[in-house]
């Protein structure tokens, strides 16, 4: 697919003035968005998406139409993935809720900065080594597998390497100053957690990269395409962590779901490596006819795939209770430890006591199975007691939202 100048420019101009508004009409004030308004941005990104997706179909052909769909579904997914990792950041380093805003829409911008240089040094390798497909298909397989093993690495959780090195060579607070990344304390100016969860998610963007990347390059060797589909998989992505938050935990099979489409997409990688083999120790540097998977299987096989993940995850009893657990101890901690507002705190509470009923409702063996959870017993008993002394001191709003 030739693709000018004129429209990459086009096309450029279109996905910055996209985060532009985005920072100046919802994120540079600080506050928590609706539900409603998470939705209906999440709407129209994915509209967008689409729209542009129809105009590839239309302009392009049909080949770069599925392409440019099953790439962006493909890492539309992957991005869901992400928001996990980013919630497990968010609470660790308990950013108030109205800020986290502004560090979800900072590792977007992060993402696609890291994600670009990823294409074009994709794209340059491609171009000059066949065997990068061997590479790329590996990659994929190696990173389905751990999936599938559940396999969380150190580098992903809030106190990776990073972090550990920014806060031994810099001063940093232990308190927030708002959404400042920088603040006074005791007449010297030093780095606030903002700033250190800031660094940790462009720590993970750069990880997610370099499974992301291989995947959609498995899909579409067009640079173009590789650059909008994952372009458009990142906008819109704040508005969804909120408009998901409840669900997220729910997905409990997504992770298989995208072990099986990378695991799909690097087998895809290493049939069309030896249709274009020219590594020698290979069939003496032959090509091998081998069967390529076409472009319309890939695209019906990743939606099939997220289709019975999702179906699945939703109706699963486990899944169900795992929801419910996990938000109760999101909630808890939030009203323990992060949030100081008194009325979003009553609002956190009242949900806290929403997820304790649908515990109670749980069957028998699932409830059994919480009530051996010390710690989070313990962790709603605390909640419970600063919210009586919340109640009794006059600090905290009583009218239940």
């Amino acid at each position: 697919m030739q693709v000018s100048g004129l429209v990459w420019s086009l096309t450029l101009v279109g996905i910055l003035g996209l985060v532009l508004f985005d920072f100046y009409f919802h994120v540079r004030r600080a506050h928590i968005p609706s539900l409603k308004e998470a939705g209906i941005w999440s709407s129209i990104y994915v509209g967008l998406a689409i729209l542009f997706g129809l105009g590839v179909l239309i302009f392009g052909g049909q080949d770069m139409g599925a392409e440019y769909f099953a790439g962006w579904v493909t890492e539309k997914a992957l991005s869901v993935d992400n928001l996990f990792v980013f919630l497990v950041l968010l609470n660790s380093f308990k950013v108030p809720r109205a800020d986290q805003q502004k560090v979800l829409l900072f590792g977007i911008v992060f993402s696609l900065i890291a994600r670009t240089g990823f294409i074009f040094l994709g794209a340059a390798l491609i171009n000059s080594f066949a065997w990068v497909f061997y590479l790329f298909g590996l990659i994929l397989l190696i990173t389905a597998g751990n999936l599938l093993k559940g396999d969380d690495s150190e580098d992903r959780s809030a106190d990776n390497v990073i972090i550990r090195i920014a806060r031994r060579f810099l001063r940093t607070s232990d308190d927030y100053d708002g959404d400042k990344l920088f603040t006074m304390q005791d007449g010297k100016r030093v780095l606030t957690p903002m700033l250190l969860v800031m660094i940790a998610i462009g720590g993970t963007d750069i990880l997610f990269a370099l499974d992301s990347i291989p995947a959609i390059f498995g899909l579409t060797q067009s640079v173009y395409l590789v650059f909008t589909a994952t372009a458009f998989s990142l906008l819109g992505l704040r508005q969804l962590y909120f408009l998901l938050d409840g669900l997220l935990d729910r997905l409990i099979y997504l992770s298989y779901g995208l072990a099986a489409i990378l695991a799909f997409i690097g087998v895809k990688l290493i049939l069309h490596a030896l249709h274009e083999n020219n590594v020698p120790f290979i069939n003496g540097g032959e090509h091998i006819d081998v069967v390529e998977i076409d472009t319309l299987v890939s695209l019906a096989f990743i939606i099939g795939v997220l289709i019975i993940t999702v179906v699945a995850s939703l109706l699963s009893p486990k899944g169900r209770a795992q929801t419910y657990v996990a938000a109760a101890r999101r909630h808890a901690n939030e009203f323990l430890d992060i949030e100081t507002d008194p009325k979003y705190c009553d609002e956190i509470y009242h949900k806290l006591v929403d997820e304790e009923e649908h515990l109670k409702k749980l069957p028998e063996k699932y409830r059994a199975r919480i009530r051996q959870e010390s710690e989070l017993m313990d962790l709603l008993r605390r909640a419970h007691q600063l919210h009586e002394q919340r109640v009794n001191d006059g600090s905290c709003f009583t009218v239940k939202v």
